[in-house]
């Protein structure tokens, strides 16, 4: 008799340049990639190939960072969420950096104190560098799942 097969989960990372994409199965990571380009042209045959094998849940980053690679990825996730039926969540860019600044334009960065998130400059240029936790249950949910902008749309 066979149990159940693990929940499998794909986490995307659209602010991240390349792109970063994370499964889970059960909450072990089992694997990470990375794709160079642009989140329009890379998001939907990512998801489509990993739609093939099985998908119970989705993450993506909703902020702050990238607002096209943002809004992207939530259009894409809640169209397959109102036709697949699959749910999808959000984590924060900072859940992925260590809460370390996040560039937001020009010299200003993301800040992040206790539980406010705040724009500020910084003279020294800060390296945006990100990476997926190794268990599923250390990468903590936003509330919701829609974008974090925090900057009025260019």
């Amino acid at each position: 008799m066979s149990g159940a097969l693990p929940k499998r989960t794909l986490v995307i990372n659209p602010i991240s340049s390349p792109l970063q994409f994370a499964l889970y199965e059960g909450n072990e990571l089992k694997e990470q990639w990375e794709r160079e380009g642009y989140a329009s042209e890379l998001l939907l045959p990512e998801l489509e190939r990993r739609l093939e094998s099985g998908l119970d849940e989705i993450l993506y980053v909703n902020g702050p960072g990238s607002q096209m690679g943002i809004k992207l990825t939530y259009i894409a996730l809640e169209t397959l969420h109102l036709l697949r039926g699959i749910p999808f969540g959000a984590v924060s860019a900072f859940a992925l950096n260590d809460g370390r600044p996040l560039k937001a334009m020009g010299r200003l960065y993301f800040v992040k104190e206790k539980e406010t998130i705040i724009t500020q400059p910084l003279e020294e240029t800060i390296a945006q560098e990100f990476s997926f936790p190794s268990t599923l249950d250390a990468l903590e949910r936003e509330p919701g799942n829609r974008p974090d902008y925090r900057l009025p749309a260019v």
